[in-house]
Protein backbone atom coordinates (compact mmCIF):
# COMPACT_ATOMS: atom_id res chain seq x y z
CA UNK A 1 0.00 0.00 0.00
CA UNK A 2 1.28 3.38 -0.83
CA UNK A 3 2.09 4.76 2.55
CA UNK A 4 1.82 8.68 1.46
CA UNK A 5 -1.56 7.77 0.32
CA UNK A 6 -2.83 5.47 2.66
CA UNK A 7 -6.38 5.71 4.54
CA UNK A 8 -4.33 6.08 8.17
CA UNK A 9 -2.06 8.25 6.65
CA UNK A 10 -4.46 10.76 5.38
CA UNK A 11 -6.19 10.33 8.51
CA UNK A 12 -3.39 11.21 10.78
CA UNK A 13 -1.92 14.14 8.51
CA UNK A 14 -4.58 15.87 6.74
CA UNK A 15 -5.09 18.32 9.47
CA UNK A 16 -1.59 20.09 8.41
CA UNK A 17 -3.05 20.77 5.63
CA UNK A 18 -5.01 23.11 6.71
CA UNK A 19 -1.90 24.36 9.12
CA UNK A 20 -0.28 24.90 5.86
CA UNK A 21 -3.38 27.11 4.76
CA UNK A 22 -3.59 28.65 7.74
CA UNK A 23 0.28 29.92 7.51
CA UNK A 24 -0.66 31.77 4.43
CA UNK A 25 -3.87 33.57 5.18
CA UNK A 26 -3.73 36.82 7.05
CA UNK A 27 -4.64 37.02 10.79
CA UNK A 28 -6.78 39.78 10.02
CA UNK A 29 -9.20 37.25 8.33
CA UNK A 30 -10.75 35.50 10.98
CA UNK A 31 -14.18 34.15 9.79
CA UNK A 32 -11.89 32.60 6.74
CA UNK A 33 -8.98 31.67 9.17
CA UNK A 34 -12.23 29.72 11.47
CA UNK A 35 -13.48 28.11 8.22
CA UNK A 36 -10.03 26.52 6.85
CA UNK A 37 -9.53 25.08 10.49
CA UNK A 38 -13.78 23.93 9.96
CA UNK A 39 -13.28 22.73 7.12
CA UNK A 40 -10.08 20.71 7.41
CA UNK A 41 -11.16 18.90 10.82
CA UNK A 42 -14.71 17.90 9.20
CA UNK A 43 -12.34 16.56 5.98
CA UNK A 44 -9.98 14.50 8.50
CA UNK A 45 -13.67 13.11 9.60
CA UNK A 46 -15.05 12.22 6.49
CA UNK A 47 -12.05 10.13 5.55
CA UNK A 48 -12.35 8.57 9.49
CA UNK A 49 -15.79 6.87 7.72
CA UNK A 50 -13.63 5.87 4.96
CA UNK A 51 -11.18 4.29 6.76
CA UNK A 52 -14.45 2.76 8.71
CA UNK A 53 -15.84 1.66 5.81
CA UNK A 54 -12.36 -0.39 4.94
CA UNK A 55 -12.73 -1.95 8.08
CA UNK A 56 -13.65 -5.71 8.00
CA UNK A 57 -14.99 -6.06 12.02
CA UNK A 58 -14.87 -10.00 11.75
CA UNK A 59 -11.21 -9.97 11.99
CA UNK A 60 -8.93 -9.31 15.07
CA UNK A 61 -5.61 -8.70 13.96
CA UNK A 62 -4.17 -5.38 12.61
CA UNK A 63 -5.82 -3.80 9.46
CA UNK A 64 -4.85 -1.40 7.05
CA UNK A 65 -1.85 -1.53 7.59
CA UNK A 66 1.44 0.54 6.78
CA UNK A 67 4.98 -0.29 7.04
CA UNK A 68 7.73 1.29 5.61
CA UNK A 69 11.28 1.73 6.67
CA UNK A 70 12.05 4.90 8.68
CA UNK A 71 15.01 4.46 10.83
CA UNK A 72 18.23 2.00 10.66
CA UNK A 73 20.89 2.54 13.07
CA UNK A 74 22.98 -1.07 13.57
CA UNK A 75 21.01 -3.80 14.21
CA UNK A 76 19.22 -2.97 17.24
CA UNK A 77 17.59 0.16 15.94
CA UNK A 78 15.03 -1.04 13.42
CA UNK A 79 12.49 1.91 13.17
CA UNK A 80 9.52 1.83 11.25
CA UNK A 81 6.74 4.09 9.89
CA UNK A 82 4.25 1.27 10.90
CA UNK A 83 0.76 2.13 11.23
CA UNK A 84 -2.19 -0.07 12.07
CA UNK A 85 -5.47 -0.15 13.33
CA UNK A 86 -8.03 -2.73 15.66
CA UNK A 87 -11.66 -2.43 16.57
CA UNK A 88 -10.69 -0.39 20.11
CA UNK A 89 -8.23 2.20 17.81
CA UNK A 90 -10.68 2.69 14.81
CA UNK A 91 -13.69 3.71 17.55
CA UNK A 92 -11.06 5.94 19.83
CA UNK A 93 -10.08 7.76 16.16
CA UNK A 94 -13.60 8.10 15.05
CA UNK A 95 -14.12 9.92 18.71
CA UNK A 96 -10.86 12.46 18.09
CA UNK A 97 -12.23 13.06 14.34
CA UNK A 98 -15.74 14.04 15.60
CA UNK A 99 -14.94 15.66 18.67
CA UNK A 100 -12.20 18.29 16.73
CA UNK A 101 -14.58 19.98 13.99
CA UNK A 102 -17.35 20.26 16.78
CA UNK A 103 -14.70 22.02 19.78
CA UNK A 104 -13.21 24.22 16.97
CA UNK A 105 -16.58 25.05 16.31
CA UNK A 106 -17.61 25.80 19.05
CA UNK A 107 -14.73 28.40 19.10
CA UNK A 108 -16.00 30.65 16.79
CA UNK A 109 -16.76 33.45 18.95
CA UNK A 110 -15.23 32.28 22.55
CA UNK A 111 -11.59 33.25 20.99
CA UNK A 112 -10.76 36.26 19.42
CA UNK A 113 -7.30 36.76 20.30
CA UNK A 114 -4.68 35.14 18.19
CA UNK A 115 -7.38 32.94 16.34
CA UNK A 116 -4.72 31.89 13.55
CA UNK A 117 -2.46 30.66 16.03
CA UNK A 118 -5.12 29.04 18.07
CA UNK A 119 -6.58 27.16 14.99
CA UNK A 120 -3.43 25.82 14.01
CA UNK A 121 -2.33 24.69 17.53
CA UNK A 122 -6.01 22.85 17.58
CA UNK A 123 -5.18 21.23 14.57
CA UNK A 124 -1.50 20.40 15.66
CA UNK A 125 -3.54 18.48 18.45
CA UNK A 126 -5.56 17.10 16.31
CA UNK A 127 -2.19 15.24 14.41
CA UNK A 128 -1.12 14.24 17.42
CA UNK A 129 -3.53 12.50 19.03
CA UNK A 130 -4.75 10.47 15.96
CA UNK A 131 -1.06 9.28 15.71
CA UNK A 132 -1.05 7.99 19.27
CA UNK A 133 -3.83 5.88 18.09
CA UNK A 134 -2.61 4.49 15.08
CA UNK A 135 1.08 3.91 15.71
CA UNK A 136 2.12 0.63 15.83
CA UNK A 137 5.72 1.08 16.22
CA UNK A 138 6.61 2.41 19.84
CA UNK A 139 8.94 4.63 19.07
CA UNK A 140 6.69 6.32 16.57
CA UNK A 141 3.88 6.12 19.77
CA UNK A 142 6.62 7.95 21.42
CA UNK A 143 6.75 10.61 19.09
CA UNK A 144 3.25 11.56 18.55
CA UNK A 145 2.66 11.04 22.51
CA UNK A 146 4.93 13.36 23.43
CA UNK A 147 4.26 15.64 20.37
CA UNK A 148 0.29 16.09 21.49
CA UNK A 149 1.60 17.85 25.03
CA UNK A 150 2.83 20.93 23.30
CA UNK A 151 -0.14 22.31 21.46
CA UNK A 152 -2.63 21.53 24.69
CA UNK A 153 0.13 23.47 26.77
CA UNK A 154 -0.14 26.37 24.25
CA UNK A 155 -3.32 26.24 24.24
CA UNK A 156 -4.07 26.24 28.50
CA UNK A 157 -1.09 28.66 28.64
CA UNK A 158 -2.06 31.27 26.22
CA UNK A 159 -5.78 31.39 26.03
CA UNK A 160 -6.66 30.09 29.36
CA UNK A 161 -7.83 31.44 32.66
CA UNK A 162 -6.60 33.71 34.83
CA UNK A 163 -4.41 30.80 36.58
CA UNK A 164 -3.49 29.44 32.94
CA UNK A 165 0.61 29.08 33.22
CA UNK A 166 0.10 27.93 36.50
CA UNK A 167 -1.94 25.04 35.39
CA UNK A 168 -0.32 24.39 31.86
CA UNK A 169 3.06 24.22 32.97
CA UNK A 170 1.68 21.59 35.89
CA UNK A 171 0.10 19.63 33.21
CA UNK A 172 3.45 19.44 31.28
CA UNK A 173 5.54 18.14 33.75
CA UNK A 174 3.28 15.60 35.22
CA UNK A 175 2.89 13.74 32.17
CA UNK A 176 6.35 14.76 30.69
CA UNK A 177 7.58 13.19 34.14
CA UNK A 178 5.69 9.28 33.31
CA UNK A 179 6.79 9.77 29.65
CA UNK A 180 10.58 9.18 30.95
CA UNK A 181 9.97 6.09 32.53
CA UNK A 182 8.22 4.95 29.52
CA UNK A 183 11.08 5.90 27.08
CA UNK A 184 13.77 4.09 29.11
CA UNK A 185 11.12 0.89 28.54
CA UNK A 186 10.98 1.74 25.35
CA UNK A 187 14.44 1.73 25.04
CA UNK A 188 14.70 -1.42 26.69
CA UNK A 189 12.30 -3.45 24.37
CA UNK A 190 13.86 -1.94 21.32
CA UNK A 191 17.59 -3.34 22.47
CA UNK A 192 16.51 -6.46 24.17
CA UNK A 193 13.67 -7.90 21.82
CA UNK A 194 15.11 -6.32 18.76
CA UNK A 195 12.31 -4.52 17.41
CA UNK A 196 10.34 -1.32 18.27
CA UNK A 197 6.99 -3.38 16.29
CA UNK A 198 4.52 -3.62 18.69
CA UNK A 199 2.98 -6.83 16.70
CA UNK A 200 6.66 -8.43 16.18
CA UNK A 201 6.82 -7.91 20.46
CA UNK A 202 3.81 -9.59 21.30
CA UNK A 203 4.81 -12.71 23.37
CA UNK A 204 8.64 -12.15 23.40
CA UNK A 205 8.75 -10.27 26.36
CA UNK A 206 10.16 -12.28 29.21
CA UNK A 207 8.35 -13.05 32.34
CA UNK A 208 10.74 -11.46 34.22
CA UNK A 209 11.20 -8.18 32.37
CA UNK A 210 7.10 -7.98 32.47
CA UNK A 211 6.92 -5.96 36.14
CA UNK A 212 9.08 -3.42 35.86
CA UNK A 213 8.52 -2.93 32.48
CA UNK A 214 4.84 -2.57 33.23
CA UNK A 215 5.11 0.04 35.86
CA UNK A 216 7.05 1.84 34.00
CA UNK A 217 4.67 2.02 30.90
CA UNK A 218 1.79 2.66 33.94
CA UNK A 219 3.50 5.62 35.13
CA UNK A 220 3.04 7.50 32.38
CA UNK A 221 -0.99 6.33 31.30
CA UNK A 222 -1.61 6.46 34.89
CA UNK A 223 -0.93 10.56 35.22
CA UNK A 224 -2.30 10.58 31.52
CA UNK A 225 -5.41 8.74 32.61
CA UNK A 226 -5.26 10.19 35.56
CA UNK A 227 -5.42 7.51 38.20
CA UNK A 228 -5.88 8.25 41.98
CA UNK A 229 -3.88 9.90 43.10
CA UNK A 230 -1.84 11.17 40.16
CA UNK A 231 -4.88 13.37 39.62
CA UNK A 232 -4.43 16.62 40.72
CA UNK A 233 -3.10 18.58 37.58
CA UNK A 234 -6.99 17.48 36.21
CA UNK A 235 -8.84 19.60 37.78
CA UNK A 236 -6.62 22.79 37.29
CA UNK A 237 -6.15 22.13 33.25
CA UNK A 238 -10.08 21.94 32.93
CA UNK A 239 -10.35 25.09 34.80
CA UNK A 240 -8.09 27.26 33.28
CA UNK A 241 -8.08 25.35 29.57
CA UNK A 242 -10.28 27.50 27.06
CA UNK A 243 -14.03 25.43 26.59
CA UNK A 244 -12.89 23.80 23.29
CA UNK A 245 -9.80 22.66 24.98
CA UNK A 246 -11.40 21.32 27.98
CA UNK A 247 -13.85 19.35 25.39
CA UNK A 248 -10.84 18.09 23.91
CA UNK A 249 -8.95 17.51 27.02
CA UNK A 250 -11.70 15.34 28.59
CA UNK A 251 -13.04 13.42 25.88
CA UNK A 252 -9.80 12.67 24.02
CA UNK A 253 -6.38 13.05 25.28
CA UNK A 254 -7.37 11.12 28.48
CA UNK A 255 -8.40 8.62 26.66
CA UNK A 256 -4.57 8.20 25.45
CA UNK A 257 -4.06 7.17 28.90
CA UNK A 258 -6.82 4.61 28.91
CA UNK A 259 -5.66 3.33 25.45
CA UNK A 260 -2.00 2.69 26.22
CA UNK A 261 -2.90 0.62 29.27
CA UNK A 262 -5.14 -1.47 26.90
CA UNK A 263 -3.12 -1.60 23.83
CA UNK A 264 0.53 -2.12 26.16
CA UNK A 265 0.28 -2.89 29.40
CA UNK A 266 -2.56 -5.94 28.40
CA UNK A 267 -1.18 -6.39 25.29
CA UNK A 268 2.87 -6.87 26.12
CA UNK A 269 2.60 -7.60 29.72
CA UNK A 270 -0.25 -9.95 29.93
CA UNK A 271 1.63 -11.64 32.88
CA UNK A 272 2.28 -8.58 34.94
CA UNK A 273 -1.17 -7.32 33.78
CA UNK A 274 -2.58 -10.43 35.87
CA UNK A 275 -0.11 -10.06 38.56
CA UNK A 276 -0.97 -6.15 39.19
CA UNK A 277 -4.37 -6.23 38.52
CA UNK A 278 -5.94 -6.50 42.48
CA UNK A 279 -3.78 -3.63 42.81
CA UNK A 280 -4.88 -1.18 39.79
CA UNK A 281 -8.71 -2.29 40.67
CA UNK A 282 -8.02 -0.96 44.24
CA UNK A 283 -7.34 2.36 42.63
CA UNK A 284 -9.69 2.52 40.06
CA UNK A 285 -12.38 1.95 42.92
CA UNK A 286 -11.18 5.02 45.14
CA UNK A 287 -11.02 7.06 42.24
CA UNK A 288 -14.75 5.99 41.41
CA UNK A 289 -15.78 6.61 44.96
CA UNK A 290 -13.36 9.48 45.37
CA UNK A 291 -13.90 11.53 42.32
CA UNK A 292 -17.85 11.39 43.13
CA UNK A 293 -17.81 13.01 46.39
CA UNK A 294 -14.90 15.40 45.57
CA UNK A 295 -17.27 16.64 42.48
CA UNK A 296 -20.54 17.25 44.78
CA UNK A 297 -19.03 20.18 47.13
CA UNK A 298 -17.66 22.07 44.57
CA UNK A 299 -19.05 25.22 43.79
CA UNK A 300 -17.23 25.93 40.16
CA UNK A 301 -19.47 23.87 38.05
CA UNK A 302 -16.80 23.46 35.47
CA UNK A 303 -14.61 22.04 38.05
CA UNK A 304 -17.37 19.67 39.00
CA UNK A 305 -17.36 18.19 35.91
CA UNK A 306 -13.56 18.06 36.35
CA UNK A 307 -13.65 15.57 39.36
CA UNK A 308 -16.82 13.85 37.55
CA UNK A 309 -13.63 12.13 35.03
CA UNK A 310 -11.76 10.79 38.05
CA UNK A 311 -14.58 8.79 38.50
CA UNK A 312 -15.84 8.23 35.86
CA UNK A 313 -12.10 6.92 34.35
CA UNK A 314 -12.27 4.86 37.51
CA UNK A 315 -14.97 2.72 35.74
CA UNK A 316 -13.11 2.69 32.83
CA UNK A 317 -9.67 1.39 34.72
CA UNK A 318 -11.61 -1.22 36.86
CA UNK A 319 -13.16 -2.40 33.27
CA UNK A 320 -9.74 -3.05 31.48
CA UNK A 321 -8.33 -5.06 34.59
CA UNK A 322 -11.28 -7.09 35.05
CA UNK A 323 -9.01 -8.96 32.18
CA UNK A 324 -12.50 -10.28 30.80
CA UNK A 325 -14.57 -9.40 27.67
CA UNK A 326 -16.96 -7.93 29.16
CA UNK A 327 -15.06 -5.42 31.21
CA UNK A 328 -12.67 -4.51 28.57
CA UNK A 329 -15.41 -4.18 26.07
CA UNK A 330 -17.24 -1.67 28.43
CA UNK A 331 -14.48 0.12 29.29
CA UNK A 332 -13.51 0.98 25.46
CA UNK A 333 -17.46 1.74 24.91
CA UNK A 334 -17.07 3.96 28.52
CA UNK A 335 -14.45 5.95 26.47
CA UNK A 336 -16.33 7.00 23.86
CA UNK A 337 -19.50 7.83 26.35
CA UNK A 338 -16.97 9.68 28.33
CA UNK A 339 -15.57 11.82 25.60
CA UNK A 340 -19.03 12.39 24.20
CA UNK A 341 -20.86 13.15 27.57
CA UNK A 342 -18.29 15.05 29.29
CA UNK A 343 -17.20 17.09 26.03
CA UNK A 344 -21.49 18.27 26.30
CA UNK A 345 -20.95 19.05 29.43
CA UNK A 346 -17.85 21.20 29.26
CA UNK A 347 -19.90 22.97 25.94
CA UNK A 348 -22.55 23.46 28.05
CA UNK A 349 -20.65 25.24 31.14
CA UNK A 350 -18.97 27.52 28.45
CA UNK A 351 -22.05 28.44 26.62
CA UNK A 352 -23.25 30.00 30.32
CA UNK A 353 -20.08 31.38 30.50
CA UNK A 354 -20.35 33.33 27.20
CA UNK A 355 -23.48 35.09 28.53
CA UNK A 356 -22.57 35.29 32.33
CA UNK A 357 -19.03 35.38 32.80
CA UNK A 358 -19.21 33.12 35.94
CA UNK A 359 -19.13 29.44 36.16
CA UNK A 360 -20.23 29.76 40.20
CA UNK A 361 -23.23 27.78 40.98
CA UNK A 362 -24.73 30.18 43.46
CA UNK A 363 -24.93 32.69 40.87
CA UNK A 364 -27.49 30.49 38.78
CA UNK A 365 -30.80 28.97 39.70
CA UNK A 366 -34.36 28.54 37.47
CA UNK A 367 -32.28 28.98 34.55
CA UNK A 368 -35.05 26.43 32.79
CA UNK A 369 -37.39 29.09 32.71
CA UNK A 370 -35.36 31.12 31.26
CA UNK A 371 -32.87 29.37 28.89
CA UNK A 372 -35.87 26.38 28.15
CA UNK A 373 -33.47 24.48 24.93
CA UNK A 374 -30.42 24.58 26.84
CA UNK A 375 -31.97 23.40 30.26
CA UNK A 376 -33.84 20.82 27.94
CA UNK A 377 -30.14 19.87 26.64
CA UNK A 378 -28.51 19.76 29.61
CA UNK A 379 -30.81 17.50 31.48
CA UNK A 380 -30.20 15.10 28.46
CA UNK A 381 -26.64 15.37 28.99
CA UNK A 382 -26.33 15.39 32.70
CA UNK A 383 -28.96 11.67 32.81
CA UNK A 384 -25.86 10.86 30.43
CA UNK A 385 -23.52 11.40 32.46
CA UNK A 386 -24.97 9.56 36.12
CA UNK A 387 -25.50 6.28 33.59
CA UNK A 388 -29.48 6.48 33.49
CA UNK A 389 -31.32 3.35 30.96
CA UNK A 390 -31.74 4.39 27.72
CA UNK A 391 -28.84 6.89 27.77
CA UNK A 392 -24.98 5.66 26.99
CA UNK A 393 -23.68 6.59 30.00
CA UNK A 394 -25.41 3.18 30.98
CA UNK A 395 -24.30 0.71 28.51
CA UNK A 396 -20.98 0.98 29.12
CA UNK A 397 -21.05 1.25 33.38
CA UNK A 398 -23.25 -1.57 33.35
CA UNK A 399 -20.53 -3.99 31.16
CA UNK A 400 -17.81 -3.21 33.10
CA UNK A 401 -19.86 -3.99 36.92
CA UNK A 402 -20.65 -7.09 34.72
CA UNK A 403 -16.91 -7.63 33.82
CA UNK A 404 -15.75 -7.13 37.45
CA UNK A 405 -18.26 -9.17 38.65
CA UNK A 406 -16.93 -11.56 37.01
CA UNK A 407 -13.47 -11.22 37.96
CA UNK A 408 -14.23 -11.22 41.62
CA UNK A 409 -14.45 -14.93 41.07
CA UNK A 410 -11.70 -17.34 42.57
CA UNK A 411 -8.89 -17.20 40.34
CA UNK A 412 -10.24 -14.48 38.03
CA UNK A 413 -8.29 -11.24 37.90
CA UNK A 414 -9.89 -9.92 40.68
CA UNK A 415 -10.64 -12.86 43.03
CA UNK A 416 -13.33 -11.13 45.26
CA UNK A 417 -16.52 -9.47 44.73
CA UNK A 418 -15.75 -6.19 46.97
CA UNK A 419 -14.41 -4.26 44.14
CA UNK A 420 -17.59 -4.56 41.86
CA UNK A 421 -19.75 -3.67 44.95
CA UNK A 422 -17.99 -0.82 46.08
CA UNK A 423 -17.49 0.69 42.65
CA UNK A 424 -21.56 0.49 42.13
CA UNK A 425 -21.64 3.13 44.77
CA UNK A 426 -20.05 5.53 42.34
CA UNK A 427 -23.40 4.79 40.19
CA UNK A 428 -25.05 6.28 43.28
CA UNK A 429 -23.15 9.31 43.80
CA UNK A 430 -22.63 10.19 40.11
CA UNK A 431 -26.74 10.74 40.40
CA UNK A 432 -26.62 12.53 43.67
CA UNK A 433 -23.57 15.34 42.18
CA UNK A 434 -25.26 15.64 38.76
CA UNK A 435 -28.46 16.13 39.66
CA UNK A 436 -27.77 18.63 42.59
CA UNK A 437 -25.71 20.45 39.96
CA UNK A 438 -28.76 20.43 37.90
CA UNK A 439 -31.32 21.42 40.28
CA UNK A 440 -28.75 24.07 41.66
CA UNK A 441 -28.89 25.96 38.29
CA UNK A 442 -31.65 25.34 36.71
CA UNK A 443 -34.91 24.73 39.42
CA UNK A 444 -36.42 27.18 41.21
CA UNK A 445 -37.13 30.26 40.79
CA UNK A 446 -34.86 33.11 39.36
CA UNK A 447 -33.69 34.86 42.42
CA UNK A 448 -30.54 36.74 40.20
CA UNK A 449 -31.43 39.61 38.54
CA UNK A 450 -28.58 38.85 36.07
CA UNK A 451 -29.63 36.04 35.00
CA UNK A 452 -33.09 37.28 33.56
CA UNK A 453 -33.39 37.85 29.91
CA UNK A 454 -30.49 35.21 29.19
CA UNK A 455 -30.24 34.31 25.33
CA UNK A 456 -31.48 30.67 24.22
CA UNK A 457 -29.20 28.31 22.15
CA UNK A 458 -28.28 30.08 18.83
CA UNK A 459 -28.23 28.23 15.76
CA UNK A 460 -24.35 27.73 15.98
CA UNK A 461 -24.56 26.38 19.53
CA UNK A 462 -27.41 24.16 19.05
CA UNK A 463 -25.61 23.24 15.60
CA UNK A 464 -22.10 21.69 18.38
CA UNK A 465 -24.83 20.06 20.64
CA UNK A 466 -27.18 18.54 18.42
CA UNK A 467 -24.51 15.26 17.01
CA UNK A 468 -23.42 15.06 20.39
CA UNK A 469 -27.05 14.14 21.67
CA UNK A 470 -27.70 11.98 18.48
CA UNK A 471 -24.74 9.89 19.59
CA UNK A 472 -25.91 9.85 23.37
CA UNK A 473 -28.82 7.90 22.26
CA UNK A 474 -27.39 6.16 19.84
CA UNK A 475 -25.61 4.31 22.44
CA UNK A 476 -28.10 4.12 24.73
CA UNK A 477 -30.54 2.64 22.62
CA UNK A 478 -28.46 0.40 19.88
CA UNK A 479 -24.49 -0.08 21.08
CA UNK A 480 -24.59 -3.51 19.13
CA UNK A 481 -22.52 -1.77 15.89
CA UNK A 482 -19.64 -0.13 18.51
CA UNK A 483 -19.78 -3.85 20.53
CA UNK A 484 -19.27 -5.42 16.76
CA UNK A 485 -16.42 -2.92 15.97
CA UNK A 486 -14.43 -4.40 19.08
CA UNK A 487 -15.67 -7.95 19.96
CA UNK A 488 -12.75 -9.77 17.87
CA UNK A 489 -9.84 -7.95 18.62
CA UNK A 490 -10.75 -7.59 22.48
CA UNK A 491 -11.27 -11.55 22.22
CA UNK A 492 -7.92 -12.19 21.36
CA UNK A 493 -6.75 -9.79 23.74
CA UNK A 494 -8.36 -11.61 26.49
CA UNK A 495 -7.66 -14.92 25.24
CA UNK A 496 -3.72 -14.14 25.11
CA UNK A 497 -4.35 -12.75 28.46
CA UNK A 498 -5.90 -15.83 29.97
CA UNK A 499 -2.76 -18.09 28.30
CA UNK A 500 -0.03 -16.20 29.92
CA UNK A 501 -2.27 -16.67 33.28
CA UNK A 502 -2.29 -20.35 32.46
CA UNK A 503 1.54 -20.98 31.89
CA UNK A 504 1.69 -18.50 35.27
CA UNK A 505 0.36 -21.50 36.87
Amino acid sequence: MNVLFSTLTLVTFFPLVGVALLLFTPKEQKDTIRWIAVGASLTTFLISLVMLAQFNPADPNMQLVVRSPWIRIGSNWNIDFYFGIDGASLLLILLTTFLTPIAIFSSWTAIEERVKEYMIFFLLLEVGMVGVFVSLDLFLFYIFWEFSLVPMYLLVGIWGGQNRMYAAIKFFLYTMAGSILMLLAILWLGINVGTFAYTDILGKVPAAAQGLLFLAFAAAFAIKVPVWPLHSWLPDAHVEAPTAGSVILAGVLLKLGTYGFLRFNLGLFPEAAKQYAPTIAVLAVIGIVYGAIVSYPQKDVKKLVAYSSVSHLGFVMLGLFALNSQGIQGAILQMINHGLSTGALFLLVGMIYERRHTRELAQFGGLWTVMPLYGTLTLIVTLSSMGLPGLNGFVGEFAILLGAWGAGQPGAAYGSYAYAAVASLGVILAAVYMLWMFQKMFLGKVENPHNNGLADLNWREVVVLVPLIIMIFWIGLYPAPFFDLMSPSVTQLVAAIQSAAVALR
